[in-house]
């Protein structure tokens, strides 16, 4: 890879030719050993775990959205909406995340209800967000094949930034959810949608856009922004939680490498961000075996963990690691942070170089 290399993330530039050409599209990835009847049982899916969870989450949602309307005009309802809107705002990533997976239940239909209710929160057009996710596990990090790059480079400073706000990721989802109500797909969104799905994924645009004129006209018509508190204004208020926990999934770390263990990053977190996060927090886990469930991660973990770069102990401890890193690379967007291996593990599985 050279120095003075300008890097195209557009999923139909000269990237893309290079990571199809290099064999970096669909390639075969890095695996830590499993044993069959571990990795078997670890696969299993169950009901019960996210038919809790997701009981827990829907009834958290109505105390604090009772709390919210019950306070509003005092200084009371502050602390019911900063909770909703994390509850709306940002585990709503992990839902839609797990449900589209289809690991979160066994029953099939309450990953699809599920799903649904998360996309909308999180301002996702389930359709091509089905398909874009798909993208990013079999090319993951890969410059001109992966459509979820948060961390470009060089990095976009401000931009990272202001994401913690929420506004610019919410002013991004908007634009996407208007522009495919309107009957148009981008270039990239036809590149990983298949054609037979381009006609659900404008409709499902159009109805999500309907939820929201029809809460803007609750607003109007009540004179009262309590509308928009519960429907739509989450994705802004409440998104923190998500791009704190997201952007260090891979941010810092390697591109174009065929190897989880160097462009994604596992870090062990509090009780409440995990059950937040639905434990997407062992990301390197994930990705090496994204058909495990997510209250089975912290098994997995534990299995693989002598093959893998030790875990950041904290999402502190995460930031102190990948901030330096996308500060440099400001500068050298060559760099990316490399953890060392244990003793225990198989070497790294090297990047393919550009030419």
């Amino acid at each position: 890879m050279t120095a003075d290399r300008v890097r195209d993330y557009a999923l139909d530039g000269h990237d893309t030719e290079h990571a199809k050409a290099t064999g970096l599209a669909n390639a075969d990835w890095y695996r830590t050993e499993v044993a069959r009847k571990d990795m078997k049982e670890l696969m299993q899916r169950r009901d019960g775990p996210a038919i809790r969870d997701t009981a827990v989450w829907i009834a958290l949602h109505i105390v604090t959205a009772w709390g919210g309307i019950a306070f509003w005009g005092t200084w009371w309802c502050v602390p019911f909406w900063a909770a909703y809107g994390v509850l709306y705002g940002s585990a709503c990533d992990s839902r839609w995340h797990e449900a589209g997976h289809g690991t979160a239940f066994r029953t099939q239909w309450m990953n699809d209800v599920v799903y649904q209710i998360a996309s909308f929160q999180v301002v996702r057009n389930p359709v091509s967000w089905r398909w874009s996710h798909a993208r990013h596990h079999t090319d993951t990090i890969i410059v001109g094949r992966d459509p979820e790059i948060a961390c470009m480079r060089p990095p976009n400073l401000l931009k990272l930034l202001v994401a913690y706000g929420g506004i610019y990721g919410m002013w991004e989802s908007m634009v996407a959810l208007v522009r495919n109500a309107m009957g148009h797909l981008s270039a990239g969104e036809k590149d990983y949608i298949p054609e037979s799905e381009w006609g659900k994924a404008i409709f499902a645009a159009r109805f999500h856009m309907a939820i929201y004129a029809a809460t803007a006209v609750a607003a109007l018509g009540w004179q009262s922004w309590i509308p928009v508190m519960l429907i739509g204004g989450p994705r802004i208020y409440g998104a923190w939680h998500m791009v704190m926990t997201g952007l260090i999934q891979h941010c810092g770390l390697a591109e174009d490498v065929t190897d989880h263990r160097l462009n994604s990053r596992t870090v062990y977190m509090n009780p409440i961000s995990r059950w937040l996060y639905w434990n997407m927090n062992y990301h390197i886990e994930h990705h090496m075996f994204p058909m495990v469930p997510y209250h089975a991660l912290p098994k997995l973990h534990a299995l693989i963990k002598h093959d893998l770069p030790p875990a950041n102990p904290s999402i502190w401890d995460a930031y102190r690691e990948a901030l330096p890193a996308v500060l440099r690379q400001a500068k050298d967007p060559d760099y990316a942070f490399r953890k060392p291996l244990p003793p225990t593990a198989r070497p790294y599985q090297e990047a393919t170089p550009h030419g």
